[in-house]
């Protein structure tokens, strides 16, 4: 496997370094009637956030406070996004991949625990692990098994820098269990007959979408969202969703401790509540994410059909346990990838 290997300190540093060289700054606007939020995001819903989200929630705080409202925007791996706000980056809001690294910002006293529990935080939009593959499906590609070949050369980001990256491997995991009966060592069996069919490990998961529209291997784990914003761009991006795959639940929070400091509560907590609206999820559906809004979801069905087997982080026993036994030092997929490098 190609797996870049940068430096942790640099990864931490990267999203507040971008955005500070963007001439960003976590203050309020001099101009009384702006109000400015600063947003630290994962990198996947960038176009969705630009394009509706922002300019969505502008409307629908002029309108309720007569005042202009200023994003200054920060896309990065989740992971390392959480990093950047931990090491000083200050965003007012996270909209990470995944729950744990939000966790990570409430375990360095920046965020409320309470956030899961819906104010100011909780899950906004969700999507499923499928699996990409090229035009005509040279290859046959129907499902888990047929990644395992020799002649499958699979694109997947990073577990360690991208938090997307970690729902595809508890995808594939979560396959294993099931294919073994719940046998935790036949799960990794086959978790570690995938792996090592990966070519390339980008940093996050536009990063590895961006290396397999180059043309790079010849197929990718990825999430439906991933493909469907591809196909509502005119693009061609055959996928399946495989018989078993895995949820993917998506959080946003406001980060208080920072939203405090530079007085934007209020509109930190407002703008939250707006993506949990009607209006807003009907823009994640049109999107390719599956909408937490059920109403919304029913209107969108036909486009998110139900996988055969979907599990939940729930089932392999929630994030604290799943960052050990997954990804700690002594984890499966630390071991099986420690285990496939020193083979080659």
């Amino acid at each position: 496997m190609k797996i870049p290997m940068p430096n942790c300190m640099a990864i931490a540093c990267f999203a507040a370094c971008l955005f500070i060289a963007a001439g960003c700054s976590p203050r309020q606007s001099a101009d009384s009637m702006e109000d400015v939020l600063i947003i630290g995001a994962y990198t996947v819903p960038k176009d969705l956030y630009q394009e509706r989200l922002i300019p969505g929630f502008q409307a629908v705080w002029k309108e309720k406070t007569g005042r202009n409202i200023r994003f200054e925007q920060s896309y990065a791996a989740s992971g390392a996004q959480a990093r950047a706000i931990i090491g000083g980056f200050e965003a007012d809001i996270a909209a990470l991949s995944l729950a744990g690294d939000i966790d990570r910002i409430v375990d360095a006293g920046l965020m409320k625990p309470e956030w899961i529990q819906r104010p100011g935080g909780a899950f906004v939009s969700r999507s499923v692990v499928v699996i990409g593959f090229r035009e005509g499906n040279p290859l046959g590609i129907d499902g888990w098994d047929r990644l395992m070949r020799d002649d499958i050369e699979l694109i997947c980001p990073n577990p360690k820098t991208s938090g997307g990256a970690q729902w595809n491997i508890n995808a594939v995991y979560s396959a294993g269990l099931v294919r073994s009966n719940g046998d935790p060592a036949g799960a990794a069996d086959f978790l570690k007959s995938i792996v090592r069919r990966i070519t390339v490990m980008d940093k996050g998961a536009r990063g590895s979408m961006t290396t397999y529209e180059q043309g790079v291997g010849n197929a990718i784990l990825t999430y439906e969202n991933e493909a469907l914003l591809r196909i509502r761009q005119g693009k061609s991006f055959p996928f399946i969703i495989p018989e078993t795959t895995m949820l993917i639940e998506n959080p946003i929070a406001v980060v208080h401790a920072n939203a405090a400091r530079h007085g934007v509560v209020a509109a930190a907590e407002a703008f939250v509540d707006y993506l949990f609206s009607s209006e807003a999820q009907r823009a994640f559906a049109e999107y390719g994410f599956r909408s937490v809004n059920s109403e919304v979801a029913a209107q969108f069905a036909g486009r998110y059909p139900d996988p055969v087997h979907l599990k939940t982080i729930a089932d392999l026993g929630g994030w604290d346990r799943v960052k050990t036994e997954l990804y700690g030092p002594d984890g499966v997929w630390s071991t099986v990838n420690l285990e496939i490098n020193q083979a080659e």
